[in-house]
């Protein structure tokens, strides 16, 4: 981390701010500084998704631009702001520490302009699926809930809305990556909500240490006032559990402080009353159960009453792009799991069914192993259809284990999959891999899939 900057006093009035990266973090940046008065500039180095959109609102807010690259103007500045997609070593970001220009991330600028506390939640898997639940059950409880962060509505957007109009009982809600956590000074949460550590975007951290150490920024200025919630059945998180914040455990298993407790039947709560029967919580599988029991934990904390818990467990639907049931075509079912952006979610997905599956994956490869994944390819999967620039990697690393064949993109995937299919079968796209050399974002990838596969069914009847 870069020498840490002193908090202004919620005032960049007349500061010359350049925004590096024209993506949705770094737009949202530029709607936020447009509003606290700054001067804001917008480079990239190549053009941005929907550019035509992009450039007239930004031509509407008054703000400059380039997309060809970072000229002497980006270093003209006061304060550089860094979209998550631009990695530490980029050479626009060393050129600005050796001009002296501090560097923070859109989640640090967003947090400098709101009085409300904040809940984050951060881990390798089940992120989006434990801030939703965390979000639903503090607004059952009673709060004006702020979802926001790399859930897909960026931290600016969300501060940009009630900017000077904050609600008494507001409480942000954030997901927060390790990309986001790169360029921390004075970002605090409340109640931080540690999920788990597996390998990922190993194609951007130079080992397992590195990217473990960027996601724990989210503990640098965590005091004894503020309470963090760790996954005690991870092994992995306990070397970095180092913070002077009050730690406090989730577990499937019983283990001594933790708030919950579950056994054969029932989950428990911090009063040691049945909260809720396991028949009754409404999503399958052992890592939603962890999910819940870590959204419940900081749920308690912030004062939410388990009838608001409770409610959650019951009746939460799942989100988008995780595991998310489709449609059914002649007895095959379509799941969309374009989430699964690791070798580790694809394993949970795997873990999910009985069915048969046929699996799309593929994608931009992050250094995943995916050998660990041969033991459920040999279970339950049928064939492996590919796509996107990782397709010779995943099927060298099943070479021998499972068929596999290059479709080249979603659309055929999907055709081809179904070709293959039989009635009973599963579709999965659990892709193991990041969307960016075909799409924008996974969202993009999944309703790419979602689309074609309406089509399919159009086209099948």
């Amino acid at each position: 981390m870069t020498e840490k900057l002193d908090k202004p006093t919620q005032d960049l009035s007349g500061k010359n701010v350049t925004v590096v990266g024209g993506a949705r973090s770094g737009m949202a940046v530029c709607r936020l500084l447009t509003e606290v008065e700054a001067t804001a500039f917008l480079t990239d180095q190549k053009e941005p998704v929907d550019w035509a959109e992009k450039k007239q609102e930004l031509s509407q807010l008054g703000i400059e631009f380039e997309i060809d690259g970072h000229t002497k103007k980006s270093f003209e500045a006061d304060l550089i702001v860094v979209s998550p997609g631009v990695p530490q070593d980029a050479d626009i970001l060393t050129k600005a520490g050796e001009k002296g220009i501090p560097v923070v991330s859109e989640v640090e600028l967003a947090s400098w302009f709101t009085n409300l506390p904040i809940a984050a939640v951060t881990g390798s898997n089940g992120k989006t699926t434990t801030t939703t639940m965390l979000a639903e059950m503090c607004r059952y409880g009673g709060y004006e809930t702020f979802l926001a962060g790399n859930i897909g509505f960026p931290f600016s957007d969300a501060v940009r809305s009630i900017l000077g109009n904050e609600p008494n009982n507001g409480l942000h809600v954030l997901e927060v990556s390790s990309f986001q956590m790169e360029h921390i000074h004075h970002f605090k949460p409340k109640v931080a909500v540690l999920l788990n550590l597996t390998a990922d975007h190993l194609d951007r951290y130079a080992n397992m240490d590195a990217y473990a150490r960027a996601k724990m920024n989210i503990l640098n200025n965590m005091t004894e006032n503020d309470q963090v919630v760790y996954n005690k059945d991870d092994a992995e998180l306990t070397p970095y559990l180092e913070t002077s914040a009050m730690l406090v455990p989730f577990s499937l298993n019983t283990v001594p402080n933790a708030l919950f407790t579950v056994n054969e039947t029932k989950i428990y709560d911090a009063a040691d009353e049945i909260l809720i029967y396991l028949k009754d919580v409404s999503l399958p599988g052992k890592h939603n159960l962890s999910n819940f029991l870590a959204a419940a934990t900081a749920s308690n904390l912030l004062n939410i009453d388990s009838n608001a818990v409770g409610k959650v467990m019951s009746s939460f639907p799942g989100v988008e792009h995780r595991i998310e049931f489709v449609d059914n075509l002649d007895g095959v079912e379509f799941f969309n799991d374009s989430k699964a952006t690791n070798v580790d979610s694809v394993e949970v997905a795997l873990k999910s069914f009985d069915n048969p599956l046929i699996v799309i994956m593929g994608g931009l490869d992050k250094g995943g192993d995916f050998s660990q994944l041969t033991q459920f390819m040999k279970s339950n999967v049928k064939e492996i259809i590919l796509v996107g620039k990782a397709a010779e990697i995943i099927s060298e690393a099943f070479s021998g284990v499972v068929p596999t064949q290059n479709a080249g993109d979603i659309p055929l995937a999907v055709k081809t999959a179904f070709q293959s299919a039989q009635s009973g079968d599963v579709v999965l796209l659990s892709p193991g891999c990041a969307s960016f050399d075909q799409f924008e974002n996974f969202e993009e990838r999944g309703d790419t899939f979602k689309a074609a596969v309406a089509n399919l069914k159009r086209t099948a009847s």
